[in-house]
C-alpha cells in the first residue's frame, strides 16, 4: 500500500523540488480537522497515481520554514510541484473528484 511520506524543512528540496515525477505536498497539522478529512482522500489518490505522482505530507507546526516559503496561510493546502515549481494549489477540503481533476490537469 502506497502512503504519503513525511517530509521536513531539511529534506524538502531533495524529496520534492528534485523529484523526477510530479509531487503533491499535503501541508497539514495534527490539530486541523479538515486536514484529517482530506488525509484519507490523499491516501487513496497516492494508490491510484502510484508510479505517476509522488505524495508527501509536511507538518506545518514542525516545519514552518517551508510553509512560509510557499505562502501557506491556511491548511490543509495541497501544492503540486512539477520540475521543482508549484503548478497547482488546492486550499481547504475538496471532494476527491476535484482533487483528481486538478491532478490530471498537471500530470
Amino acid at each position: 500500500m502506497t502512503k504519503p511520506r513525511e517530509v521536513t524543512d531539511a529534506n524538502f528540496d531533495k524529496e520534492v523540488l528534485e523529484a523526477p515525477k510530479p509531487v503533491l505536498v499535503d501541508f497539514w497539522a495534527p490539530w486541523c480537522g479538515p486536514c484529517r478529512m482530506v488525509a484519507p482522500i490523499v491516501e487513496e489518490l497516492a494508490q491510484e497515481y502510484d508510479g505517476k505522482v509522488e505524495f508527501v505530507k509536511l507538518n506545518t507546526d514542525d516545519n514552518p520554514n517551508t510553509a512560509v516559503k510557499y505562502g501557506i496561510r491556511s491548511i490543509p493546502t495541497l501544492l503540486v510541484f512539477k520540475g521543482g515549481e508549484p503548478v497547482g494549489q488546492i486550499i481547504g477540503f475538496r471532494p476527491k473528484s476535484d482533487l483528481k481533476a486538478r491532478l490530471d490537469a498537471v500530470v
